[in-house]
């Protein structure tokens, strides 16, 4: 068994003397393990790290098999990544939601925005949104994603500021001024992608994203919002007065 494809390192791990297991989230075959001899090397160590773009060969015997991977680099970011905070902890949260998806299952659509977020890490007026938005592909691909189109009550689709908890679904000023209290932000970004969204915005997408990735993902899983979420959020997010 053999394929060749491009793949964001999220991580890796020790194995044998020399040796590392390499997980990278490929383009055309998802989330995906593989044995990399001689990983520990100091000449493939700074390509192994989480952020980079590899042009990776997988090989095995059988297609059930750990395999291993022969590699080579196309984009370089990490010593970038880790001159910043921010990025550092936004590639953790990021790997650890890709993480979140069955290995081996391609979602290509998932891939390109995770190279767009990588891009944009370490840019703190770009980087918080774009993490609002990949979480809701997130959920979408898992099958919870949310429908802010058009108002779950009347229909339409004017002055959306709310979701419901219940069905993830927007809702409008009017339908939803009796149950406000009860109901969840929704920020005008999400909304209208037209221009630069403000703190506020920003932390009411990730009250939004966070309910719903608790409700039917980390809690069903017995799993916790990750400690790298909560990082990226207070560095990409000043507190508002």
């Amino acid at each position: 068994m053999q394929w060749t494809d491009d793949g964001l390192v999220l991580g890796l791990r020790k194995h044998g003397e020399t040796g590392v297991i390499l997980e990278l989230m490929t383009a055309g075959h998802g989330r995906h393990l593989g044995l990399v001899h001689g990983g520990r090397s100091r000449r493939m160590q700074p390509m192994l790290q989480p952020g980079n773009t590899l042009h990776a060969t997988w090989r095995a015997r059988i297609d059930e098999s750990l395999g291993s991977y022969t590699v080579e680099p196309t984009r370089l970011v990490a010593s970038r990544l880790m001159g910043s905070a921010l990025a550092l902890y936004g590639i953790g949260h990021l790997a650890a939601l890709l993480r979140l998806l069955p290995e081996r299952d391609p979602h290509v659509g998932l891939y390109d925005a995770a190279q767009v977020l990588v891009e944009h890490l370490g840019d703190r007026r770009i980087a918080p949104a774009l993490m609002v938005r990949f979480e809701l592909a997130i959920l979408a691909e898992l099958g919870f994603g949310l429908d802010l189109s058009a108002c779950a009550a009347s229909g339409g689709n004017d002055q959306l500021i709310y979701v419901s908890p219940k069905s993830g679904r927007a809702v409008s000023a009017s339908a939803g001024e009796p149950y406000r209290d009860r109901l969840l932000t929704l920020p005008a970004f999400l909304r209208d992608r037209s221009g630069v969204p403000d703190e506020r915005d920003v932390a009411d997408g990730f009250g939004l994203t966070g309910y719903f990735l608790n409700q039917h993902i980390w809690e069903p899983r017995g799993l916790r919002s990750p400690e790298e979420r909560a990082r990226f959020v207070a560095a990409g997010i000043e507190p508002t007065a």
